[in-house]
């Protein structure tokens, strides 16, 4: 039987499932110095589940050595893991990928309505008392230029969303073929064109030394005036200083 450490907000069902196996220790809201002297004098655990909060660097994997194998990140990202680190420590580091791609999606979906229709201030607006209705006249994804910036399994699932409001999809990333992105009734275009004919751009890359920054201030100006750019992954993805 293993013993696994678990750090951070987990659901129910998840704990439940370790726990039927395994000896599992729910430990949250741990500062860092505790949880440092927790893994140097808990005894020793098998496996670490995390989320986006907690840091696992060198410090980290060397006061849960030598008995740490694995760390699991109960979430997509894993930009606070130091996973060279963790290659190095012969720690495995596995993520839950498809985990909220349809949360994510949907949400995506979401912030583009409420944006074109107005809704938040429209929502301010009535419950102030008001009518305003030709303030808030809103405007209609169909017919829309949508970019999207990485075409990853969230990115596909919303441009599958996108095509139900009949909105034109245009995609940027390295790692797909024009083949690949009309499969998903998107166009493969350069970041040049995506920024300057999308209506609506949003962002969704994993955050690598590669995609921190990747829209700055140059990025945004090059957008057509009155785009709207929504950021439903990292935030280091967009600079936004």
């Amino acid at each position: 039987m293993a013993r696994i450490l678990v750090v951070e907000p987990v659901a129910a069902p998840a704990i439940e499932l370790l726990s039927s196996a395994h000896e599992t220790d729910v430990r949250r809201d741990l500062e860092r110095d505790a949880l440092l002297r927790l893994l140097q004098e808990g005894g020793g655990w098998d496996a670490l589940v995390v989320r986006s909060q907690t840091r696992v660097d060198a410090e980290l994997l060397n006061a849960a050595a030598p008995r740490l194998s694995v760390v699991g990140v109960a979430s997509v990202g894993i930009d606070r893991i130091d996973v060279e680190a963790a290659t190095r420590a012969g720690v495995m580091v596995v993520n839950a990928p498809t985990g909220n791609t349809i949360a994510a999606a949907e949400h995506t979906v979401a912030l583009m309505l409420a944006l074109l229709r107005h809704i938040p201030d429209a929502n301010v607006s009535v419950r102030a008392g008001e009518w305003a209705r030709g303030r808030y006249t809103g405007r209609e994804l169909r017919g829309k230029t949508l970019g999207i910036i990485g075409l990853g399994k969230i990115g596909k699932a919303v441009a599958r969303r996108a095509a139900g409001f009949e909105m034109q999809i245009l995609t940027s990333d390295p790692y797909l073929t024009e083949e690949q992105a009309a499969e998903f009734g998107a166009r493969l275009v350069g970041m040049a064109e995506l920024l300057h004919r999308s209506d609506v751009i949003t962002v969704h890359t994993p955050l690598t030394s590669h995609t921190r920054g990747l829209l700055g201030r140059a990025q945004l100006e090059a957008t057509k005036p009155g785009a709207f750019v929504l950021n439903v992954a990292r935030g280091g993805i967009v600079d936004e200083s």
